[in-house]
């Protein structure tokens, strides 16, 4: 069974993330905890509540999450790992494991910044769908009304691109763009460069027809955004979107700076192969599509409001959490964002980082999980190793992304 998971990446972006695992070549001490307990039999962890689906966390819960994290630190070598969950009447979990930094051994830590990936697609979508609550652009725009050039432009909404259904090629695919960006990763791209390694490509099927995720079409929407409302991208999302959520320790960067205190991220998408730290690569080649910044609090109180709609009507808000089925049973595609299993919000990888901030409505439970890599583990990523075992834990009855074991694509 072919399967589909939400990653940007430097050459990939729609593909497989669960199967089998495989042993990394990270070097260095990759794993050890700040917190350290035995394993729980499962039979002694309390069922989830009936009207929730979410457990009590108590003490041996705790222990049980402890030792699941760190039997998937042990298999996948990740550095560090954090893991949060909170869920109102049921308790929290904040756990820090492993290493912030491999050279001198500083630990994992709460509050370090990390690149975000692909989660940066749920605050380009929510600047556009504020705009769409505004008046100043609709949903059913074909995108030739804001940006010209594009193939079959006439055709394809901006709720086509949202939505991961336009057919456009996906720039971070072409051979072209992975040799460019292989010279010099610190290098920088403009939205225009990403949008000309897209366009030199068919289109891959009709506007709306299928389901073909692809950071091509977070490029246009950011540049529908700066259309409308004149200002840079960076600008809106800092001003419009993160100063009314109340995000502090959120950024759009604009150079390949990080802000203290972070975590240094580990990868090996290299020209080489070999796990390098890419804490400094320019992330601009990702844009409007992963190049943002946050941390575990942040993420923790954005995956609430964007699961809720805080920023958006109502109306806007449903229109957004349509969903569109994907390759992952129980799992659908709205507009910048998915539901998978009940956990509703967006997860994110970008070389040296990922993060999977989703949210539980049925419990108001929230899961966020910040890794400082993204070395894959025979196909399948990390985070959603992370978010299986947690989740299996809390929520036995939604499961990330599944019940059943997934085999990795080879796309």
């Amino acid at each position: 069974m072919k399967t589909t998971h939400i990653r940007l990446c430097r050459a990939c972006a729609a593909v497989a993330a669960v199967g089998v695992l495989m042993v990394s070549t990270l070097a260095g001490p990759a794993y050890g905890a700040t917190v350290a307990a035995p394993s729980t039999p499962a039979s002694t962890v309390p069922s989830p509540d009936t009207d929730t689906g979410f457990v009590q966390l108590t003490p041996t819960v705790a222990a049980q999450l402890d030792a699941a994290v760190l039997q998937v630190m042990r298999k996948t070598q990740v550095p560090g790992v954090t893991v949060g969950l909170w869920a109102p009447g049921k308790g929290s979990y904040a756990r820090t494991f492993g290493v912030a930094d491999k050279a001198t051994g500083a630990p994992m830590a709460t509050g370090l910044h990390v690149r975000i990936g692909s989660e940066t697609k749920t605050f380009t979508v929510t600047a556009l769908l504020q705009l769409v609550d505004q008046g100043k652009a609709a949903l059913d725009d074909p995108i030739d009304r804001w940006v010209t050039g594009v193939p079959n432009g006439d055709r394809i909404t901006l709720r086509q691109l949202a939505g991961m259904r336009s057919g456009l090629f996906n720039y971070s695919l072409d051979e072209d763009f992975d040799k460019k960006f292989q010279a010099d990763p610190e290098q920088s791209f403009t939205p225009q460069q990403l949008l000309d390694y897209a366009f030199k490509h068919p289109v891959l099927f009709p506007p709306g027809a299928q389901f073909d995720y692809s950071n091509t079409n977070l490029i246009l929407l950011g540049l529908v955004v700066e259309k409308v409302t004149g200002r840079p991208l960076h600008e809106v999302i800092t001003q419009d979107v993160l100063g009314p959520a109340g995000l502090r320790r959120t950024l759009f960067p604009t150079g390949s700076d990080m802000p203290d205190p972070y975590a240094h991220g580990y990868t090996n998408q290299t020209a080489s192969g070999k796990i390098e730290d890419a804490t400094d690569w320019n992330p601009s080649w990702a844009w409007a599509a992963g190049a943002m910044i946050s941390d575990m609090q942040d993420l923790r109180s954005w995956a609430r409001t964007l699961a809720t709609g805080g920023l958006l009507t109502s109306a806007t808000q449903a229109e957004r959490l349509k969903t569109t089925p994907m390759d992952i049973p129980g799992a659908g595609y709205g507009l910048g964002i998915f539901d998978v299993q009940g956990w509703i919000g967006h997860n994110g990888s970008i070389p040296g980082y990922e993060v999977l901030p989703v949210y539980l409505p049925q419990a108001q439970a929230t899961m966020v999980i910040v890794l400082n890599t993204d070395v894959r583990y025979e196909g399948q990523e990390p985070s959603t190793l992370f978010g299986q075992a947690v989740t299996s834990i809390v929520s036995p009855d939604h499961v990330y992304p599944g019940h059943e074991p997934l085999v990795p694509s080879t796309g």
